[in-house]
Formats: C-alpha cells, structure tokens, sequence
C-alpha cells in the first residue's frame, strides 16, 4: 500500500475539523466534502480544499456513495475518512474506495461486513468461547419473534442487525407487546440501514455499558487502548462517557480487553472498532454485545489518559504503516469526562433548536479539550445531527475530572440556540452519577422525571 499524500473527508461538523486537524499533523493534505449549506463552516475554513457534494439534503450529499468517491477522484485524493455517522460503517463505501483505488480508513468490505453486522459478530464470539448475552440470531419474522422471546425470557430488546445508534431498537415488557414492536423496530431499521434484520436480546436491567477501543493494522499488530463506560444514555444515545470504566472487577475487565484483541484478530482488522459489552452488576457477569466499526464518538476520553492519537493511527494505518503503538507502550494516566452538548431544549424532550449562533465561548486548557465546529455566526441546520460540541475533561482521578467538566461546562457561553449544556450540569450534580450508582436507563427512570418536575415548579413561579 502507497503512503498517502491528500485525504478526502467525507462528513462534517466537529469530526470534519478533528480529522482535518490529524491529516495536517501528519503532514497529509485534507480536502473536506461538503454540502451547499456547509460551505462555509469551520472545517470548509481549514480544509487545504473543499469540494461541494451536492443540496443539504444527506441523501443527495454525505450519504451518496457514487458523489463521495467521485469527489475523491476529481480532487486527486489517494484515501477517503468517513468520520462516523453517515456511511461510516456501510461496506459499500469500502468496496467502491478499493474498486477506485483510494484507501479507505477503515476495515475491508469483509472485515466490516462480519463485524457491522451484530448477528455475525455475535455468532463470532460465540465461536471464540467469548460470553454473550442470552438472545438469538436474526429473527426471521413474528412468531419466530415470539418463540425466541420466550425462551429468553422477558423483558426482551430487539435490535437491528444492521446498524445502531438507537435505531431499530425496542424494549419489550411483555409478550402482547412484542408484534407491534418487531415490525416497528424492523421498519425503522429498514429506513435507517436499508436493512429490516431484527435480533433479540435478553434485557438486563439496571446494567452497565462498557466499551474496549482497539486498533489493528495490515501488519498483524492488534492493541487495546483501556476501557470506557458509556452508562449515561438516553433513548440508547449515548450522553456522557468517561476513561477508563470505574470501579470494574479486576478480572471482568482483563476478560473484555482480551476479547476486544481476540475478535480484532480473528477478523483481520484493520484500523479503529470498538467491542461493546454489557455488564450486570447484580450478576457479576459481563457479556459481548456489538462491535461497531469505526472511530467513535466518544473517542477523546481515551485519548485523554493514552495520549494515543486515535485518528493519527487511522489515517498510518489506511496508508500501510503500522502501529506507532505496542500494548507494552500503553498507558492509562488519570481519568477523563466527556459530555455531549446538543443544540436542544431538554426542557420539551429534547427538541432540536436550530438557528443562528450569535455567541460561542468554549473553553479549553491543558486539561480540558473542546471538539466542536461551532463559531459566531454559524447556523446550526436542522438538516443534520444536534451536535454541538464535546467537553472532554481530564482529572488525576474521576472527582477531579467531574470537576473540571463542570467547570468547563459553567463557563460555555452560547447564544442564540438553546443547549443542552444547563441539563449537563445537573446531570454531574447528581449524587448518584458522582457515586457511580447509575445504569443504561437511570437518565430516563429516575433523573428525568424529577428534573423535568423542577423545570415545572421553576417556571410556574
């Protein structure tokens, strides 16, 4: 594989900046494709060159295989990054970038195929002798929905095989619920993936999201970076994540970071994945869940307390080198707090607020990092994901890395769009988050209803 020289991004916002910002310190040309609205946000301002891909609409733009690879031939780029969201994880997009000779930073069309796909990285761990969660393989319609439920036992989640984020995801209490709920999940990951496959898991309540972030090159070289929890979810988005997990059992966490490098290898990975498991606390039992193939949201908090480059690794990786890393090489330092801010009124569940940014006033020090595309006049379309910005804080230990958080979020200035970062803070407040007593549904269970409750009071006086 030639070393590369210009990479086209194909994605936008604060990912678009971030990957821009690792092409230029690896000495790498970055080209940012871009909708007609976004030509003039902070990344096309950075870009080395911008390229238009077409209207605002994601299904004419950042969702157009043919329009991104093209974009990529016509501006001369050797390698195409596709961030996350968007087609980040579609094995089209690999096959096309092989086909047209660009390097793709990410796994092969195989590699993506057999790990995206979560009823095939399920059945692949299966093989490995890595725990799973009690569920099936892909249901092949309602009754077989119904069959499989009960011999797992309710409550039951549906997920879709073909994708995540949420999407084609449905909890279900009790069997009277379950029919109109696998069509629903099926339709929705129908028109999310293009893809209707549904699986079933046995649903744990109460229980914990932990994640293991690893890298693979084309020289067989496979490295963990430590683990994360992604506990703070709302809907299955996730809201709050930290590096490492707190308070994980010594040998629970040993086993997820071997798991994570065993299924890397098995696959012959090549680039960013991330192995998600879920923990039940009660049980003391941890099982594998998906493996989602490209760089993750959430990935500066481990970069915080590595001091790895996740995305520098990627873009050496697309272009045949290896590793910069051992495993012996890996360190975690301290403890790092990453929070989401959306531009949303949290107050009215979470409605989205676009508009025009009139202040924005982030703020960052050694200690705390601010990934974000936003600036003073941008305006935030509703074409397109919430997201605002990252507030990523690093502390010697967990308090002091909440606290730097809260501080940092206190002292974001923004005007002209609601946010979610007043929400943020009542959430690292809260003694249960300070105490680590939280699971995947306490945001929605037991915080929301009494905030919104104080929202009420505060507004009725």
């Amino acid at each position: 594989m030639r070393p590369l020289r210009r990479v086209l991004i194909a994605n936008r916002g604060e990912i678009a900046v971030r990957i821009i910002r690792a092409c230029f310190d690896e000495g790498l040309e970055a080209v940012l494709a871009v909708s007609e609205p976004d030509r003039g946000s902070l990344g096309a301002q950075l870009a080395d060159q911008v390229v238009c891909i077409g209207p605002a609409s994601p299904a004419e733009s950042y969702l157009d295989i043919p329009r991104l690879v093209s974009a990529a031939k016509i501006t001369g780029c050797d390698a195409l990054h596709p961030g996350y969201g968007f087609v980040s994880e579609r094995p089209e997009l690999a096959a096309a970038c092989a086909e047209a000779d660009i390097a793709f930073v990410g796994p092969s069309e195989l590699a993506m195929r057999r790990s995206g796909d979560k009823a095939m990285a399920r059945e692949l761990a299966r093989e490995l002798g890595i725990g799973i969660g009690r569920g099936s393989g892909v249901v092949e319609d309602g009754d077989h929905a119904r069959r499989i439920a009960e011999e797992v036992g309710y409550p039951v989640l549906l997920k879709a095989a073909g994708g995540g984020g949420g999407r084609g995801m449905s909890l279900v209490e009790r069997e009277e619920e379950l029919a109109v709920a696998w069509a629903s999940a099926a339709g929705e990951a129908q028109q999310a993936f293009g893809d209707p496959r549904i699986f079933i898991e046995r649903y744990v309540r109460e229980a914990r999201h932990v994640e293991v972030q690893a890298l693979g090159d084309s020289h067989g070289n496979v490295v963990h970076l430590g683990h994360r929890d992604c506990t703070l979810q709302r809907r299955y988005q996730k809201l709050v994540e930290e590096a490492p997990a707190y308070d994980l059992p010594e040998e629970l966490a040993s086993d997820m970071l071997t798991s994570a490098t065993r299924l890397m290898s098995a696959l012959g990975y090549e680039g960013a994945a991330t192995c998600e498991f879920l923990m039940d606390p009660e049980r003391g039992t941890c099982g594998f869940l998906e493996i989602n193939a490209r760089l993750q949201v959430e990935h500066p908090v481990t970069e915080m307390v590595t001091g790895v480059d996740i995305v520098r690794e990627q873009l050496r990786i697309a272009g045949g080198q290896p590793l910069s890393v051992t495993q012996d090489d890996v360190r975690v330092s301290g403890h790092a707090i990453e929070v989401r801010i959306n531009a949303e009124r949290p107050e009215h569940g979470f409605l989205p607020t676009p508009g025009r940014i009139e202040r924005w006033a982030a703020p960052a020090t050694c200690d705390v990092r601010v990934d974000t595309a936003c600036f003073a006049g941008w305006t935030i379309e509703p074409h397109y994901d919430s997201l605002l910005a990252k507030v990523i804080a690093r502390g010697d230990d967990r308090p002091r890395a909440i606290s730097r958080a809260r501080h940092a979020l206190d002292h974001l200035r923004v005007e002209g769009v609601a946010t979610t970062a007043r929400f943020a803070l009542d959430v690292l407040d809260h003694p249960d988050v300070r105490a680590g007593r939280v699971h995947t549904r306490w945001l929605e269970e037991e915080f929301l209803p009494h905030w919104s409750a104080r929202q009420d009071e505060e507004q009725a006086a």
